[in-house]
């Protein structure tokens, strides 16, 4: 069995509820901060190891009190932190959230934009294993790693969140992009929205395919997944469920779907798994402490 190896982004998310939003240079009172552990790279560590992976974690931290206590919680969910810095040259990544009528987020990276190639270099990537990553950590440091991953045989999974340009040689690399259908269209250069039918979303997901191997997964939330796996086209139907926070959803599809994939897993079976966990996810409050085990994945299915 295949481990899990995710570079990327590690925040604590400081979530700050009112009943609207300020308006410029005004005061409103809220009602409560609350502290989640989060950071897309971290949230989909978690994922994958309480979803019965071996996963190790790949990133940096600040040495100040958002590090300390992310440490900790990251350490308590069986995650191999061995390949973590800490660094006194910036503070840990923070997200600032704003919940009223609608979430504001401001994301500062701290220490994730430290995350370069000498720390991915040193990994013991594995014929078997499955290298993940998104867009919170420098692109180098993305392309460096999965350089090193397709060398030792290894799969690439890549979360291009937040969206970004980047290098045709760089999606050449990736063997699995998970991405939904607003990240589909500002990569592809075309307008989605969530009303856009089925073969419109493949036939785009199509025509931004590097390589003829190249697998497209492309997340619709409730209406569940479509995929392109080379020339095969998958769907998977959404789940029907009450969504309390849809915050780390997608981080807990792609953990779900490389837990599954280096457990050896078909893909089409990884990716109804994914699906369920997402679903469970969106359930629970939090991004990092959302993330379903294998028992909540195997009672809804």
């Amino acid at each position: 069995m295949g481990r899990v190896f995710v570079a990327g982004s590690i925040n604590m998310d400081v979530v700050a509820t009112a009943d609207r939003h300020p308006r410029i240079g005004e005061t409103v009172a809220g009602r409560q901060v609350l502290y989640f552990p989060g950071g897309k790279g971290a949230n989909q560590a978690v994922a994958a190891s309480r979803l019965g992976a071996r996963t190790t974690l790949i990133g940096r931290l600040g040495r100040d009190s958002f590090g300390a206590e992310l440490k900790a919680f990251l350490g308590g969910q069986g995650i191999d932190l061995g390949y973590i810095v800490e660094t006194a040259e910036a503070h840990t990544g923070t997200a600032i959230i704003t919940v009223a009528e609608a979430d504001n987020t401001i994301v500062v990276p701290g220490a994730n934009g430290l995350v370069g190639a000498d720390d991915v270099s040193v990994v013991p990537l594995l014929k078997g294993d499955v290298a993940v990553s998104q867009f919170e950590i420098p692109l180098p440091t993305i392309d460096a790693f999965f350089h090193r991953a397709r060398a030792a045989g290894a799969v690439t999974v890549l979360n291009p969140a937040p969206a970004q340009k980047m290098p045709v040689e760089l999606l050449a690399l990736v063997d699995i992009l998970v991405l939904n259908e607003t990240e589909l269209g500002f990569l592809a250069g075309v307008e989605l929205s969530e009303s856009d039918a089925a073969a419109r979303i493949t036939d785009v997901a199509r025509k931004l395919q590097a390589r003829e191997d190249q697998t497209i997964c492309v997340t619709l939330g409730k209406r569940g997944v479509l995929a392109l796996a080379g020339r095969e086209e998958m769907a998977v139907q959404g789940r029907a469920v009450t969504a309390v926070d849809t915050t780390g959803a997608g981080d807990c599809f792609v953990g779900a779907l490389a837990a599954q994939l280096a457990e050896g897993a078909a893909l089409r079976t990884a990716l109804v798994f994914a699906n369920a966990a997402a679903s469970i996810s969106v359930q629970r409050m939090g991004a990092g402490p959302s993330m379903p085990t294998a028992a909540d994945a195997a009672a809804v299915l």
